[in-house]
Order: structure tokens, then C-alpha cells, then sequence
């Protein structure tokens, strides 16, 4: 089944994408709610829906009426690095290395990104000031609950009964904001946090039930255009670990809740523009500018499209001051006043 968020006439709607139509869910049951009940609810909450729909057809309209919103508002984003080849890339094109750090292949790494900057198929990215904006190709697992489990320090049996669905994910990225940054050791932050999109909508992760192979990869396919040119393509089975390792890894010594998003990372042989930039030696392909649109297709999932906009300009801080580090001479003692009492 697909789940959306949608807006129609100054109003936010969240239901179910049923055709070329769009459902809301019944009893004011919104995206989180659901996601809060769980896969296992589903099927019911949709009968429901069409039963209501059938008394009340304003409960139902046409998906071309409707502008699609990003498919959750989640708590919190956390994005991997999960496909070797992109690693490989990007390396070079970053630091000029060959290969992959051996520490990548231990444990799959995530960064936390920013929940408040979500934008939907449709929108324009509105970058900051940057001379080389890149798309990233990704899917992302929408975390839902199982009844009986706090979503902590999970296996990856338990952690991929959590997947509650699937969704496109396009990671925007500034590389030369984040090329700085990461020399901070520390980020990436602002090359990253200004928008990503999410979209079109949450597909049930009982769709793919039978399509992963025997180590829980799923074999479906992904591409990114740009102006209609077709610029990477990849299977998501060439993560370096199956979703269910990576919600159990997040998981760990943490807690994973309804409506957290968590993406797979970008998918090579051209998933984004850094690692060609890498592979090739050069900006080729050219960074992304104004105007350009960005389509990106997930098999069994969809498409979500967006277009460049103009920058967005921001208030201007001056570079760190360089600081004397004088240091109190005693130590520090702090002291309040007694409570004050009542009679």
C-alpha cells in the first residue's frame, strides 16, 4: 500500500494513494498515528477508509488535484553511508585516496541530519551559496512500531520487523561547504541540512516481502536523471549491509521510534556527482545550477522530481577571533540564596 501526505485547498491531508486517487485514513488517524499502531494495522485502517470514502466521497480525490508533502514528519533522520562504490568515489574526489578506509567495513556508519529542512516531489531546492550542488540517490526505511518492543538494542530479526516502509531519498549536498566542514573533523552539517527531499510516499514494506534474496537484500533498481539525462544507476543490494542491519545497528545502546527515517546512503556508479567528480578527475558532470531538474525512480517505490532554484542568502558571520585564554586565577565557587520559606 502507499501512504501520503498531501495539501489541497489550504489543507493538509494523510491517507492512502489508492490508484490515480487519494484516501484519508478514517477518525482522524494521521501518518504518525498509524506508523505509532504498526504494519500489522494496516490492512484494517485502510477497509476503514474506503468504507468511509463510500459515505463520504469528499474523503476521496483525484491524486493530480493534490500537492504531494513530504510522506512523514519524522523525529529524527538518520542518513548512512551503506554502498562501498560511492565510498570509493567520493574519496578520491574529496582527499585524492584510493580505496576504502578498513573502518568502513565494520560497522555502518550514519550522521544525523536535519528533520525541519524535508522537502516533496515538486518543490524547488533552494540551495545556499555553493559552487558545486549535488544531488544524492538513496531509499529510506520508515520506522514503525512492533507491539512489545521499545525499538532498542535490536537484532536484525527484530529490527527489520520495524520497517514499516519505504521511501525515495535525495540527500542534497553543497561539496564545497561540506569539504570544508568535514576538515573540522566534525559534520557534515551545513553542506548538507538545507533541504532533502523525501517522496512521493511511504510504500508498505509488505510489498517487498517476497523480493529480498537470501541475505535480506533487496535487487530493485534506481536511477537519477538530470534535464532527462540519465546520470547513475544502481540496485539497492549493493548496500554493504541489508536495512534490517542498519535499524539494528542504529538500535544499538539507542532506540529507534515510529516515524524515524533512516536512508541507505547514496547508491553508486553515479548515485551523486562527487563520485564521478572523483572517478573522472574533474567537475564532469557539471554541478548542478539553477534551473536544473533532478528526477530520481525507485523500482516498486516511485519518482520524486525537483528543480534548482536561486540560492537562498544568508545572514553573513565573521570568521573565529582569536581568543587571549586567560583563566581564572581561584577557583570557581558559585552560590545561591537560601529558598525562601513560607509560614
Amino acid at each position: 500500500m502507499r501512504i501520503a501526505r498531501w495539501e489541497h485547498d489550504g489543507t493538509i491531508g494523510e491517507g492512502f494513494v489508492v490508484g490515480d486517487q487519494v484516501v484519508r485514513f478514517p477518525d482522524r488517524l494521521t501518518v504518525a498515528d498509524v506508523l505509532r499502531m504498526g504494519l500489522a494495522e494496516v490492512p484494517w485502517i485502510a477497509d476503514a477508509a474506503a468504507g468511509a470514502a463510500e459515505s463520504e466521497p469528499a474523503r476521496r480525490l483525484p491524486l493530480a488535484a493534490v500537492r504531494l508533502l513530504p510522506p512523514v514528519v519524522p523525529p529524527s533522520v538518520r542518513d548512512f553511508v551503506a554502498f562501498e562504490e560511492h565510498v570509493e568515489g567520493v574519496v578520491r574526489s574529496v582527499s585524492g585516496g584510493q580505496g576504502v578506509d578498513a573502518e568502513w567495513y565494520e560497522f555502518p556508519t550514519f550522521y544525523f541530519t536535519n528533520p525541519h529542512s524535508l522537502i516533496a516531489t515538486g518543490d524547488t531546492v533552494r540551495p545556499p551559496q555553493t559552487e558545486r550542488l549535488d544531488f544524492e540517490l538513496e531509499v529510506a526505511a520508515v520506522i514503525g512500531a512492533v507491539p512489545g518492543s521499545d525499538g532498542t538494542n535490536l537484532d536484525p530479526d527484530e529490527a527489520g520487523a520495524h520497517i514499516f516502509g519505504y521511501t525515495v531519498f535525495n540527500d542534497w549536498s553543497a561539496r564545497d561547504i561540506q569539504g570544508r566542514e568535514m576538515k573540522v573533523r566534525l559534520g557534515p552539517c551545513k553542506g548538507k541540512d538545507f533541504a532533502t527531499t523525501l517522496g512521493p510516499w511511504i510504500v508498505t514494506a509488505d510489498e517487498f516481502a517476497d523480493r529480498h534474496d537470501d541475505e535480506g537484500f533487496l535487487p530493485i533498481g534506481m536511477e537519477v536523471l538530470v534535464n532527462g539525462v540519465r546520470i547513475g544507476h544502481d540496485l539497492l543490494s549493493n548496500m554493504g549491509w541489508p536495512f534490517a542491519e542498519l535499524v539494528a545497528y542504529a538500535s544499538r545502546n539507542s532506540r529507534v521510534a515510529p516515524g524515524d527515517v533512516l536512508g541507505s546512503g547514496t547508491a553508486g556508479n553515479g548515485g551523486c556527482l562527487g563520485e564521478l567528480w572523483g572517478r573522472t578527475g574533474s567537475l564532469s558532470p557539471a554541478p548542478l545550477v539553477e534551473g536544473d531538474e533532478v528526477v530520481m525512480r525507485v523500482e516498486g517505490v516511485g519518482e520524486i522530481r525537483n528543480l534548482v532554484g536561486p540560492p537562498r542568502p544568508a545572514p553573513h558571520i565573521g570568521p573565529a577571533r582569536t581568543r587571549p585564554r586567560t583563566r581564572p586565577d581561584t577557583p570557581v565557587v558559585t552560590s545561591f540564596p537560601a529558598p525562601a520559606t513560607t509560614g
